[in-house]
């Protein structure tokens, strides 16, 4: 059944799936949800810092210059913050919803080449489709409430 669903997409969409980011996909189709629902008590901890990271970035302009002088300048309290983000990013990105994520955008990203993207023609055609039709609705809610309007004038007095 799998390899007959790889030759079906080989065939679909030429050669494109023969790369191993590919191949990995197509093998474990469930690997993300897999790798997400695991935990251990390296991915609590490495939580722990990224929030403790983010919390300490939002305090950072207004506390960290009271208490270290370098931290007056606002280039090195942008520095600080942008620090902390990233490393409460590259906490997150070690954590097991962190692998789990990269394989979300590797499949992602093979999902993507097997896109009908529309041509030019048909997104012309389909944007005027909804110009027209949102004028239209606009008109119609306009009409309606000229209409309340005037029914509410005449039940007021």
């Amino acid at each position: 059944m799998k390899k007959m669903l790889e030759n079906k997409l080989a065939a679909m969409t030429g050669d494109q799936f023969s790369s191993p980011t590919a191949k990995r996909a197509l093998s474990q189709p469930d690997a993300a949800i897999t790798l997400a629902k695991q935990s251990s008590p390296k991915d609590i901890v490495l939580w722990v810092l990224a929030i403790a990271a983010l919390i300490a970035a939002t305090l950072t302009n207004a506390y960290l210059p009271q208490y270290w002088q370098p931290a007056s300048s606002v280039w090195t309290r942008i520095a600080v913050i942008v620090g902390l983000i990233v490393f409460a990013v590259l906490c997150l990105a070690l954590t097991q919803q962190g692998r789990a994520f990269k394989t979300l955008l590797a499949d992602s990203r093979i999902e993507l080449r097997r896109v009908t993207w529309p041509s030019k023609a048909e997104v012309t055609h389909y944007t005027w489709q909804v110009i027209v039709m949102t004028g239209l609705l606009a008109l119609l809610v306009w009409l309606m409430d000229m209409v309340f309007s005037a029914v509410i004038r005449w039940i007021i007095g």
